[in-house]
């Protein structure tokens, strides 16, 4: 059951009234940006408010988020854009069935997901590596925009060096009008945020642009217009794919079905905290989400997701339930019947500026400073993540950070920590000998803590750990192994631990194992350690083992 469902239980009046004020709001700053995240990801205007129209009624009703606000978004849009131009022409026909392609099939992984209890895998990607690559995204982003401001049509770049060098060979050809209009909504609109967030500074900008323009004729100066937008609601459309195109275009869905669902778990997440509650979950928001696409994508909606400025707007307005989103999706389908024609005389260079005053906020520069101060492991894989986003391009920049993601994982799991333990005084407490200095060893006996289960991806660094420490230590009669943080241990790690013992046993060293867990035992059992590992060997816990060892 979704959270409007759940909030309607306890609705009243008051908040019927704070919901429409929201969902109005949220509207007014949906329009224009959808038209311009519409432009940026390759569309005709019209499409953005297509996909502003049936995402965000239908999330409500699954999702876990009151506040989540679901539309056209610039960081989907830029991937879409980024991910179809080398099959299709951006504006033509095939790119925006492609396009639809990639939301119906990104949202069909993502129902799957769900449907398997498969949110969590969204923790296999690190949160350095979620950083660089969206602040990465929002200087292309911004780039890519700077065409609109300026008036000019570039070759378009498959990566931000290309979009720079395209940029420059035109830029002769700037239109000082579309720059003016450009570089003034732009500060309007910072201006108007750093006031209040939810006054519609992208409404504003757009009203003004359109009547300087109808009232003026700039337009036949040569200032680009979005020009006739049709009316109407979109249409039930069933397009036909081939398996051909469904393989194409498979990588790109799986790209955007990882973005969209990692941007919008955060920002429910972010939300959620913020009203002092946790009740997000990560598996009925891949369903909403996977469903919003789904149901989009047969009413001609391009891929979407939670939008962070809109979902805070939601919330600062003082949106209640999930009736919000439905009364902004109301207000949509209104303007699609009856106010499209007043969005003829808009400027680009208006819509360019509302997406890059948008996608500031994705630049995290304080995240990488901290990162740089704290713990420079991180910071490399946040710089080297948003290098080869920006080098390879935001398709290639995701790939690239799942497998760093990856990568960090599997060098952090192989080599757990462990740790060599003394005793302290007389008090029977045994640390970490590196970091107690006052903590005493015995020269003829060895105590070592393992720190994490002996599986497959770590077996190897155990039993090289252990030879390790003995080797440094030549007089070693005794061996303790504290088990005190093993859970499990599999065939491999069992191998291993054999291998271990029949070497010891040639080393005259005398194994004790202490702590061993429930599981682990079982294990042991199972696997006929006895046999190997005697009972007087086997002690519940440091104190007791050394009890014993002493006798």
């Amino acid at each position: 059951m979704g959270s409007l469902l759940h909030d309607l239980k306890t609705y009243n009046t008051n908040s019927l009234i704070c919901d429409l004020l929201a969902g109005s709001t949220v509207a007014i700053i949906l329009i224009p940006q959808g038209m311009a995240y519409a432009l940026m990801a390759g569309f005709p205007p019209i499409y953005g408010l297509y996909a502003a129209l049936v995402p965000i009624l239908i999330y409500p009703f699954l999702g876990s988020s009151r506040f989540l606000s679901v539309g056209p978004v610039a960081l989907v849009s830029i991937i879409v854009l980024s991910g179809l131009s080398q099959f299709a022409a951006p504006m033509s026909s095939e790119f925006i069935r492609l396009a639809i392609l990639v939301s119906l099939l990104a949202g069909i992984i993502q129902i799957a997901l769900s449907i398997f209890k498969l949110g969590f895998l969204v923790n296999f990607l690190s949160h350095p590596v979620i950083s660089g690559f969206t602040s990465a995204a929002a200087f292309i982003i911004i780039f890519s925009q700077v065409k609109y401001i300026l008036g000019i049509e570039p070759d378009r770049g498959s990566n931000i060096i290309q979009t720079i060098n395209g940029l420059t060979a035109k830029i002769h050809d700037t239109n000082m009008t579309a720059l003016v209009i450009g570089i003034t909504s732009l500060v309007i609109i910072i201006l108007i945020k750093k006031v209040k967030k939810t006054i519609p500074g992208a409404l504003i900008v757009v009203l003004a642009g359109i009547a300087l323009v109808y009232s003026t004729g700039l337009d036949k100066d040569g200032l680009d217009i979005v020009g006739k937008v049709p009316s109407g609601l979109p249409s039930f459309t069933l397009l036909h794919y081939s398996y051909e195109d469904i393989i194409m275009v498979l990588p790109l869905a799986m790209v955007v079905c990882v973005i969209s669902f990692i941007e919008s778990l955060a920002i429910a997440k972010s939300l959620a905290a913020k009203q002092g509650s946790f009740d997000i979950n990560a598996d009925k928001e891949l369903l909403a989400l996977g469903l919003a696409k789904v149901c989009g994508s047969f009413f001609q909606a391009f891929p979407n997701t939670g939008s962070f400025s809109r979902s805070a707007v939601n919330e600062e307005a003082g949106a209640k339930s999930g009736l919000a989103s439905i009364f902004a999706g109301l207000f949509i389908g209104m303007t699609l019947l009856f106010f499209t024609g007043f969005f003829y005389y808009l400027p680009k260079a208006v819509l360019g500026a509302i997406v890059i005053s948008a996608v500031f906020n994705l630049i995290d520069l304080k995240k990488a400073i901290h990162l740089f101060k704290t713990h420079r492991g991180d910071f490399f894989v946040l710089l080297i993540t948003f290098l080869m986003t920006l080098l390879l391009g935001v398709q290639q920049g995701v790939f690239a950070g799942i497998v760093l993601s990856l990568f960090i994982l599997v060098a952090k799991v192989s080599k757990p920590h462990y740790a060599v333990l003394g005793e302290l005084g007389d008090s029977q407490i045994y640390k970490n000998v590196n970091r107690f200095e006052e903590a005493i060893t015995i020269n003829h006996r060895l105590i070592l803590r393992y720190d994490d289960d002996i599986y497959f991806g770590n077996a190897q660094h155990f039993f090289d750990t252990v030879l390790t420490e003995i080797s440094k230590k030549t007089e070693t009669k005794e061996l303790l192994l504290d088990f005190s943080a093993v859970s499990s241990i599999d065939s491999t790690g069992l191998a291993q631990l054999k291998l271990l013992i029949d070497i010891l046993k040639s080393k005259n060293i005398d194994l004790h194992l202490c702590s061993i867990k429930g599981p682990v035992r079982d294990y042991f059992a199972i696997n006929e350690m006895d046999d190997l590992l005697d009972k007087e060997n086997k002690h519940w816990n440091i104190k007791s083992a050394l009890t014993s060892m002493s006798k």
